[in-house]
């Protein structure tokens, strides 16, 4: 299958989270122009679909990935065995990451097991697969500033390929310590689509092509949705959330240095 061939898919659900805009509806509506973004953060979410104890001990990436995990089966009306899932994340958890560096810096032998285990990059798709009881496959992937665009190609290659529904999930969340000098990102934000082949109850229908040049859209740039997230690591990601919200017909993503992911909506 060429790259240069548009790679087509229907999105069924979308869900959302961010500290100031904690679900689709407000963030389409804030992406609108219609309403305006809370002015109190709010707390993380809580996954219901882990156990007590986990949930507790669950941190911050893997409460907003399941979240929005949840939140886009629910809205679709499918259940978590019948989708491959793609995981994205640019940094992982960088709190975590923090926590291990200075540790070990400081007292290696007080490292924690659960914040270990909790280090990986795939840690979210573990807790999803736990949490759902789900053998389905799944990816955890990371591509820089590049990672949205990069996981959502991903995710509808995955599609075309298998021609079975795909939950895609990608988060991100504020970084610590001496590691936020070098991949800074501020708050919590998480997105999810569910992905599918046929137009059956779609709300949405995506054609994506690489093209030459990092083509970056002015779309969603100057608003208060946009000022809310902008901290973000995953912020490069609006505009696309822009362009579904506002019914724009195409918006362009930074997929390389030289590449963009450009996107046809209807």
């Amino acid at each position: 299958m060429s790259a240069r061939v548009p790679l087509d898919a229907h999105i069924a659900s979308v869900a959302f989270w961010s500290d100031c805009m904690p679900n689709w509806e407000l963030a389409s509506a804030c992406l609108r122009g219609d309403a305006m973004p809370l002015s109190t953060p709010q707390s993380r979410p809580a996954p219901m679909l882990l156990a007590p104890a986990e949930r507790r001990r669950a941190p911050d990436s893997v409460a907003i990935a399941l979240e929005v995990a949840s939140r886009a089966c629910t809205a679709a009306a499918l259940q978590p065995q019948e989708l491959t899932t793609v995981f994205a994340s640019t940094h992982g958890d960088l709190a975590i990451s923090d926590y291990l560096c200075a540790t070990l810096a400081t007292a290696p032998t007080h490292i924690s097991p659960t914040k270990f285990h909790n280090s990986v990059h795939n840690a979210a798709a573990g807790y999803w697969t736990i949490g759902t009881q789900t053998h389905t496959p799944y990816t955890a992937i990371s591509a820089y500033q590049y990672t949205f665009a990069a996981g959502l190609l991903e995710a509808v290659t995955q599609l075309l390929c298998d021609d079975r529904p795909v939950l895609y999930v990608a988060y991100d969340i504020a970084a610590r310590g001496p590691l936020a000098t070098m991949a800074p990102s501020t708050g919590l934000f998480a997105v999810a689509l569910i992905l599918r082949t046929t137009a059956v109850n779609a709300a949405a229908r995506i054609a994506l092509q690489i093209r030459n040049g990092a083509n970056l859209p002015g779309a969603a740039a100057q608003s208060a949705a946009a000022d809310s997230v902008r901290g973000n690591a995953l912020a490069n990601s609006l505009p696309f959330f822009a362009a579904l919200a506002q019914r724009t017909h195409s918006v362009a993503l930074p997929l390389g240095e030289n590449l963009g992911l450009h996107i046809e909506i209807t």
